[in-house]
């Protein structure tokens, strides 16, 4: 017993519960009508569940799931019934016509933002709804009758009631494939995408990729169920797939709880009860039939979400008792954790002893024998070089005619003023923003035309100005993400869990990073409950998983005290001479940065006007007179 509890998954062990239950149900003597109802409910649970990893967790906006689902259920009807081939095989037709569909539509509209996305969903799911009707041999808007029944395990499914298992069994398996996707480094990924992009990119994600997984992973969903759909009716039109029924699913995603897998299948039970209960009474209220439940059924749902914005399974998540707790843990999207009683250790309480304690020159790649550590630079090699780099904005020349070499297991600083371009300078490095003119080489390769992530992807790492983390992951998991590019394990792998060596791997480069910064102790918080301090802390973590051979820090010591900053300052220089990576630093604190730093370069309104040991820089009248006004 023992021996199954520790090998198979919690999710595994759930799904499994869940489907006995299913088949228990299946022969119980429950009223036909109810069976149906638990059908569409399971049907429009799929779509849902899709739409929960696209809106809720990439948060991407899709009205025109509907059009998959249509999809789903035409290509295996038309291939049945004028082909005759067997209901699975049309499945794979319909889920490989989908894929091509949801790939061609993703690459072109998923590059936007704001509102433009949500408006091409609705534009292309409208366009789907009348391609359907207007095909001839689709039946048009009459559509196509006559569909034959699925036939699972040796059994014809002709009734509602034999179609309730097969529906329920994707359903379940679809939610434990979900959970164990974003239980991985693809889904720490995807849940980056919800405002985080630039910080993805700059940890070597090829954030475009991701985003449409995420799209076709929930039109795949959506087409499973137009399938299952074709099968249980025999007969399709396009009525079931227009721009109404597509906002529906997304309405139930979102009173579900559209962060959360259950929330899916909460929202379709909800919305489904609801819309049935209304049209049975409100005709007997008001006396005359109509679509009276539309209007009912919306003020009730504007009063659920101004009670619970966040969906009925999250308010069901933070008032359930333990037992149910543990459930809602399950199905909540890994990595998104109710925040702990209490903060954590307080800020006072941090100790970065890496330099005190005689850490081997191996400790930041504790497992180097399963995830081997990148290449070292030798040291007095040139790891950065900067060459008459400018960047204009308009009339505006933010950085002009800027360079400085940084050499392997070397700390320099970047100082001046507040506008001098420092932080711009560091986006151009990194490759956040392109060059007006110049180059910029990393070990010898000029990199001023390669994205940021192939930057990352090389072996830069870096921290922001302004914080980015992913406030509503846990701290282990926001480093995690910057040690994506060290692993390779693929989303298929992670939903059959052929991930778990390495990702046990990873998750110890994870807590070891957190060590070396004095956040072990927070590790399985939520990011957005640290002190700001502590935020530029984990990005500094975030920074040294991805194994880098150039630290870019833009301000790290901005909100630490002063005992904190001398350990900070003792750790970057512990990681400079004995992991043999160099550090560029962006900083204002003058004392930290002279304790610290081989060299400096100053630039004063995009110029650089001084470079050279910090003694020299500290004397140099043009770096007193931009910082002080003048000797006198």
């Amino acid at each position: 017993m023992n021996l199954l509890h520790f090998s198979i998954p919690p999710a595994v062990r759930l799904g499994l519960v869940v489907s006995v239950l299913a088949f228990l149900l299946r022969i119980a003597p429950l009223p036909e009508f109810w069976v149906t109802l638990a059908n569409y409910i399971g049907l429009y649970g799929l779509v849902a569940l899709g739409l929960v990893l696209l809106t809720g967790v990439a948060g991407m906006t899709s009205f025109g799931q509907a059009a998959f689902v249509g999809l789903g259920a035409y290509a295996s009807a038309y291939l049945s019934t004028v082909w005759g081939v067997s209901p699975w095989i049309g499945l794979l037709a319909g889920i490989a016509i989908t894929v091509v569909a949801a790939y061609c539509l993703g690459w072109i509209t998923l590059g936007l933002s704001g509102h433009f996305l949500p408006l091409c969903t609705i534009a292309w799911g409208i366009s789907l709804f009348y391609l359907f009707g207007n095909l001839d041999y689709l039946g048009k808007f009459d559509g196509i009758t006559g569909i034959p029944s699925i036939v699972f395990l040796g059994m014809d499914l002709s009734q509602g009631r034999d179609n309730f298992v097969l529906i329920w069994l994707f359903v379940i398996w679809s939610c434990v494939a979900l959970h164990h996707l974003l239980n991985s480094r693809s889904g720490r990924v995807l849940k980056a995408l919800k405002g985080g992009v630039l910080m993805a990119e700059s940890c070597g994600v090829a954030t475009m990729e991701y985003k449409l997984l995420a799209f076709i992973l929930a039109a795949v969903l959506a087409a499973l169920s137009g399938w299952l759909y074709a099968h249980l009716q025999r007969a399709v039109n396009p009525t079931a797939f227009n721009l109404t029924a597509g906002i529906g699913y997304l309405i139930m995603a979102v009173v579900g709880g559209v962060g959360y897998l259950g929330g899916a299948v909460v929202g379709a039970i909800v919305i489904t009860l609801l819309n049935n209960w209304l049209q049975n009474i409100l005709p007997a209220l008001l006396g005359q039939s109509g679509n009276y439940e539309v209007i009912v059924s919306g003020i009730l749902l504007i009063a659920l979400l101004q009670k619970s914005p966040k969906g009925i399974w999250y308010w069901v998540d933070v008032n359930l008792s333990p037992p149910l707790l543990r459930l809602c843990n399950i199905l909540r999207p890994p990595g998104v954790k109710k925040p702990l009683q209490g903060s954590g250790p307080a800020l006072n309480s941090l100790s970065i002893n890496a330099g005190s304690k005689g850490l081997s020159a191996n400790t930041a790649n504790t497992v180097n024998t399963k995830l081997p550590p990148r290449p070292r630079a030798q040291r007095g090699q040139v790891v950065l070089k900067v060459k008459e780099v400018c960047k204009s904005f308009g009339g505006l020349k933010a950085v002009n005619a800027v360079g400085f070499e940084v050499k392997a297991s070397q700390i320099v600083g970047l100082i001046g003023p507040n506008g001098a371009g420092k932080s711009t300078l560091f986006n151009l490095i990194s490759g956040v923003l392109p060059l007006s003119s110049g180059s910029i080489e990393f070990l010898g390769h000029a990199v001023q035309t390669l994205p940021a992530r192939m930057r990352a992807r090389l072996g830069m790492g870096r921290s922001f100005q302004h914080v980015r983390l992913m406030g509503q992951m846990s701290v282990l998991d926001n480093v995690l993400i910057g040690a994506h590019t060290r692993a390779h394990s693929t989303w298929l792998g992670a939903i059959f869990r052929f991930n778990q060596a390495e990702e046990l791997a990873l998750r110890e480069i994870g807590q070891e990073c957190l060590r070396l910064v004095g956040l072990q102790d927070v590790a399985q918080q939520l990011a957005d409950t640290l002190s700001l301090g502590q935020q530029r802390l984990l990005e500094i973590a975030r920074a040294l998983a991805s194994d880098p051979i150039l630290l870019l820090l833009d301000e790290p010591a901005a909100g630490l005290r002063h005992f904190e900053k001398q350990e900070l300052q003792r750790t970057l220089k512990y990681l400079s001479a004995e992991c043999g990576i160099s550090v560029l630093i962006v900083e204002h604190d003058m004392d930290f940065v002279m304790g610290l730093v081989d060299e400096l370069v100053v630039m004063e309104f995009g110029n650089p006007i001084a470079h050279g040991s910090p003694a020299q820089v500290r004397d140099n009248p043009l770096v007193i007179e931009a910082y002080l006004g003048g000797i006198d």
